[in-house]
Order: C-alpha cells, then sequence, then structure tokens
C-alpha cells in the first residue's frame, strides 16, 4: 500500500555540510523540484546570515519557459531550479510549524502533480519531521499578552525555573524541548495554557502522505568545523553587518527572525555591547553547537540513509524511485 504513495526525496545534514548544492545537482538529475526545509531562510532580507544560495533573476518569458506551475507565485528559479519556501514572509511576522507543514504539503502535491520529484532540502529537524511523520499539530495562534508574561518570568526568574513549569505542565516535552531554548519554552507554554492542549502532542504521527527516501550528507567532524568558520569569515566579507544593520532600523531585536544565529551576535555588536572579533566568534561557536544539535536530532532517525558522496545519492534516488 505504501509504495503506492507519491514519493518524496529529503535532503538533510547540518549546517554547511553541502545540503542545498547536492540537492541542486540530484534535482537536475531527476527532473525535480526543491521545498526548502530551513525555518530561517523563510524570512525576506535576510540573506546573507541565513546563507541563501544567490539567486539568478530571470525574466517573466524565462520562468513560462520553465514551466513552473507555482503557487501564490511564491517561487524562486535558482539554477534553473524551483525552490519553494524561501522569502515568504517579512522578518516581523510570525510563522508557527502549522503553517509551514500546511503550506509545504500543498507546494509538495502540487510538484507531484506536474509530474515532477520534490526534493525537501534542509536543517531544520522539527520541520522535515512534521512532513514525512505527517504530524498532529495543536492550532493555536500566537498569544502576545502570555508571552510577554512568559518573558517576564523568565527574566525574573530564570529559565530553569520557567522549563520546569513546562515540564510539570507536559512531561513529555523533555525529550525534544531543550532547558536553553527559550522561544521553544514560551512557545510550549502558550500552547499548553492557551488551549489546554499538551505541546507534545504536535508530535503525535498520522498516517504517512508520501512515500520517503532520506538522504542525510555524512560529514567529517574536523572539515565540517573547518566549513563552519570559513562560512562565517565569508558573511561578513559578504556584508553581514550592513544587513543587520539595515533590518536593525526596521525591526525589533527581540523579534523571532532576528534571534537567529548571525543576527542575535552581530545585534550585540551593533549595540557596543562586544568587539568585532568576538562578534566573530560568537558566531562560529554558535554555529557549531548548532550543527552538533541537528545531528543529535538526525541520529534519532534510523530511517535516514547516510551518503558520502553524489554517486551514491544517485544509486538510492534511482532504486526508490
Amino acid at each position: 500500500m505504501l509504495r503506492k504513495k507519491p514519493q518524496l526525496i529529503v535532503i538533510l545534514g547540518p549546517t554547511a555540510s553541502g545540503k542545498s548544492e547536492l540537492a541542486l545537482k540530484l534535482a537536475k538529475k531527476f527532473n525535480g523540484e526543491i521545498v526548502s526545509a530551513d525555518s530561517r531562510q523563510i524570512y525576506k532580507k535576510m540573506n546573507i546570515g541565513t546563507n541563501k544560495i544567490k539567486n539568478k533573476k530571470l525574466s517573466l518569458n524565462e520562468v513560462k519557459e520553465l514551466k513552473v506551475k507555482s503557487l501564490n507565485n511564491k517561487v524562486q528559479i535558482i539554477n534553473n531550479i524551483p525552490h519553494y519556501m524561501i522569502d515568504i514572509i517579512n522578518p516581523n511576522k510570525e510563522f508557527s510549524l502549522a503553517k509551514y507543514k500546511k503550506m509545504t504539503i500543498k507546494i509538495i502535491k502540487n510538484i507531484q502533480k506536474q509530474g515532477k520529484i520534490p526534493f525537501l532540502v534542509g536543517g531544520t529537524g522539527l520541520y522535515i519531521s512534521s512532513i514525512i511523520n505527517n504530524f498532529q499539530i495543536p492550532k493555536v495562534p500566537p498569544n502576545t499578552k502570555l508571552r510577554e508574561k512568559i518573558e517576564n518570568e523568565i527574566k525574573k526568574y530564570g529559565i530553569e525555573k520557567v522549563y520546569q513549569k513546562l515540564l510539570k505542565l507536559d512531561p513529555e516535552t523533555e525529550k525534544f524541548v531543550q532547558k536553553n531554548n527559550a522561544r521553544r519554552i514560551i512557545r510550549a507554554l502558550e500552547v499548553c495554557l492557551s488551549k489546554g492542549k499538551l505541546f507534545s502532542q504536535q508530535r503525535q504521527k498520522n498516517k504517512p502522505l508520501f512515500r520517503v527516501l532520506q538522504l542525510g550528507i555524512k560529514t567529517n567532524r574536523k572539515k565540517l568545523l573547518e566549513k563552519i568558520n570559513q562560512r562565517v569569515d565569508q558573511m561578513i566579507k559578504d556584508g553581514l553587518i550592513k544587513e543587520v544593520t539595515e533590518l536593525a532600523k526596521k525591526y525589533n531585536w527581540n523579534l523571532q527572525s532576528m534571534s537567529g544565529i548571525g543576527y542575535k551576535q552581530m545585534g550585540m555588536y551593533l549595540r557596543n555591547e562586544i568587539n568585532l572579533d568576538e562578534t566573530i566568534e560568537l558566531i562560529k561557536r554558535d554555529t557549531r553547537r548548532y550543527a552538533r544539535r541537528q545531528m543529535t536530532w538526525f541520529k534519532k532517525d534510523d530511517r535516514i540513509n547516510w551518503i558520502s558522496n553524489q554517486k551514491q545519492s544517485e544509486k538510492l534516488i534511482a532504486n526508490f524511485l
């Protein structure tokens, strides 16, 4: 029965592992289109710090020649391959997991209707899991007053005490909400307190919508750390300071989008809290830590096929299709 389900290929791995480059090559070879699973690249005007692939601007006629049937025109053509779920909202807008899942499934089905292969590509484990496991996600809209109250509790009593409050309400969250992740703790409490629903319910799996092949990029730890350091240095050269300076003129530092790696640390620099050298080292350190968290997440899924090169991935995809 499962073999009759529409096919979906996932390319995943830690930051700086080469997911985007590999996905482009595979999408070209197997008549595919790419859907991003990156929780930072959804934001407009945040390009350098999120390491978006540089997009060649195409004319309307060129887009038509590629026969791309996009939804709401939210598609980017990168190296002649359509990319979705990039640059879809402004940095001051709320964006939930439920919204990501709804939009992404619609796009994937649209790609499949055209007889093409959807490639879900990224390093945000929760985004990927919501699609392949068809998570049941409680629809709880943001509650600004409640969020402010929880934020004040964290400032007053510390994040550990507020985390323990969450665990009393929903013990299962200990398995996937980290005790130092303030944003996730606040959202979990928001769901629990707003509707009396358990936040852990959003991880309940429904019947899968797709037949999925997951390909994980196997990385050498030393080489990955070197690539991360080089990437951060390149971001500075490409104008990260200017990008964040322009964003700060329009957007508040407390926004979810401005808390991302690169933007948060650069904000500290722009507010004269640390110098530039300290800022760069902090970005590198936090990116390395993020890569470790990503791998910890992915290693829990024994369905992932870990590959070392393009040839291995092509063989697995050919057998899958």
